[in-house]
């Protein structure tokens, strides 16, 4: 074992948490190695860059999802990858939140945006579903809009004819992975302020981007 191999362990063992969860940090996408890296899969590709900014690990299959725990700003966070596909990920998130007795107002959720250029991000303290199934199914099964969410921006369909389904399970270029790797960074930065309940500040400084206008998604199990 080299000597960076030590400080890795070490450093992972330090960042294990105890105790129940106070928040959770939810990025929505669908399941499967198809799926990888396609636009659809924003949330998952954000939540993943945090948990290895902060050493979470994730592997433990509950609350029909994929999770890992990880401290944040003093704050214990379960994060969460619903396992259901995306138009179902409400039954995931409201199960976590149900278990653990948390409110909507500690729930983040991250997913993509449609209406904003790749690797934009918009922040919103609550409001509704725009147009989104994962978060239109998560607010329907709470009755709640009061979710904090972060928005991550993954390009209009280049075309008004393009089939709307093939453009948001299609994948990045490269260049589009970088614009996404700098974003994931920021959605960091973000999430930290809005678990120190500074949503206000980090809506003023990371929110990025002209609003589109806004394009109907497809009612579908995959997408």
């Amino acid at each position: 074992m080299s000597i960076f191999d030590l400080f890795k362990q070490i450093e992972s063992q330090n960042t294990a948490v105890t105790g129940p969860p106070e928040w959770i940090i939810a990025g929505l996408g669908n399941i499967g190695e198809k799926y990888h890296n396609t636009r659809h899969n924003a949330g998952f590709m954000m939540i993943d860059a945090f948990a290895e900014k902060y050493g979470a690990k994730f592997g433990k299959h509950q609350f029909k999802s994929n999770t890992a725990m990880a401290e944040c700003s003093g704050k214990r966070c379960l994060l969460l990858k619903p396992d259901t596909f995306m138009n179902l990920s409400g039954q995931a998130v409201t199960e976590a939140m149900q278990f653990y007795q948390i409110p909507p107002e500690h729930v983040i959720v991250v997913y993509d945006d449609i209406n904003l250029g790749v690797g934009e991000l918009r922040i919103r303290k609550k409001g509704s579903d725009g147009g989104h199934n994962g978060m239109k199914n998560i607010i329907y099964l709470s009755g709640a809009d009061t979710f904090p969410r972060i928005r991550v921006g993954i390009g209009q369909k280049p075309h008004p004819d393009y089939d709307l389904a093939a453009w948001v399970l299609s994948a990045f270029s490269p260049d589009e992975l970088q614009l996404l790797a700098d974003a994931a960074k920021s959605v960091g930065e973000a999430i930290a302020l809005m678990l120190d309940e500074k949503t206000d500040l980090a809506m003023n400084r990371y929110n990025t981007g002209k609003k589109k206008k806004k394009v109907q998604k497809p009612e579908q199990e995959d997408a």
